[in-house]
């Protein structure tokens, strides 16, 4: 069987990690810590503490490669053509709006912060998009280090959780009505479980507003991948290859614009591609050297802490325009 299919081992940990994760995920009783972050954690101190088992290795490569392609993929099928017009054209605006100033603005500061340009465009992406699912497509295209690849993922976890906890406690200050607490927070916070925490805590229609405002983010994340790629045609040589795996992410939202597949349908692809991320990250984790991630310092970090207020602000600001 090893012979056969020499993943097997590595996969089976990368699994092993990944129900660990999903497991300790559930037993938080508020807000509960993405599992995929759990998983890097998990695999960062096995890593550090074993190294990285040489057995597992190709299992990891299956995992980043195929696996996490093809859980980018399934992610279009939690999204609809018809999610967009919920909102509005106003509101997606702001959200669409907030989110390519805050990819932009992002890049700017990196450079002048003396940030790695693969590492300010993860850290970009992942604030201005869907955090950890937009960080590892991200960097498809960017081709950066391992160790930036988890420090973005860190960074954005971080500041999104923040962000979890003070948007609801701001909302009663600000005279914001439900609608346009749920575009904020669905427009500016980081991952889609934080969303969900932040989104419905103060109520039903906030949370329901915040999810279909999260997911205008998640169906940008395809055009800006591709843009992404192709601007590195014209700055860095040659353009990387197109990453089809983004192209049949959006074909996976068409498809599910059109055929209207049934909920349970939806509910259990939406596990499955969390757990196909949580098994890439613990991989990634795996093989990620804690001494060469220290080695970032912190600037990195200022850069994160940047973007966030950055998109919180700019959110806010725009919804306050369109009144």
């Amino acid at each position: 069987m090893l012979k056969r299919f020499p993943a097997a081992p590595g996969l089976a940990l990368c699994a092993g990690m990944a129900l660990i994760a999903f497991a300790a995920s559930r037993l938080q009783n508020y807000a509960p810590l993405s599992p995929m972050m759990i998983a890097i954690v998990i695999a960062l101190g096995i890593g550090a503490i074993f190294g990285a088992p040489s057995w597992a290795k190709a299992g990891q490569a299956f995992t980043l490669r195929r696996l996490l392609r093809f859980a980018i993929v399934l992610l279009g099928l939690q999204l609809t053509i018809n999610d967009v017009g919920v909102l509005g054209v106003a509101a997606v605006c702001v959200v669409l709006g907030g989110l390519a100033l805050t990819f932009f603005a992002t890049r700017w500061a990196g450079r002048l912060l003396g940030v790695d340009k693969g590492l300010s465009e993860l850290i970009a992406s992942g604030t201005a998009v869907c955090g950890a699912s937009a960080i590892i497509a991200t960097n498809s295209v960017t081709r950066a280090p391992q160790e930036d690849v988890v420090y973005a993922v860190a960074c954005v976890t971080f500041f999104g959780t923040v962000a979890m906890f003070l948007l609801p406690a701001l909302y009663p200050t600000l005279g914001l009505s439900a609608l346009e607490y749920g575009v904020w927070a669905g427009g500016s916070v980081h991952e889609v479980a934080q969303v969900v925490a932040a989104g419905f805590q103060p109520g039903q229609q906030e949370g329901e507003t915040a999810m279909l405002a999260k997911l205008v983010r998640v169906a940008a994340m395809a055009p800006m991948i591709l843009w992404l790629g192709a601007s590195r045609a014209t700055s860095d040589g040659p353009a990387p290859p197109i990453p089809w795996f983004v192209v049949g992410f959006a074909a996976m939202i068409l498809l599910n614009s059109v055929l209207d597949p049934p909920l349970w349908v939806r509910q259990q692809a939406q596990v499955v591609t969390v757990f196909l991320l949580t098994m890439s990250l613990a991989a990634l984790g795996l093989e990620t050297d804690l001494r060469r991630l220290r080695l970032k310092g912190p600037r990195p970090l200022v850069l994160g802490a940047l973007a966030w207020l950055f998109i919180t602000g700019v959110t806010l600001a725009g919804l306050m325009l369109i009144r």
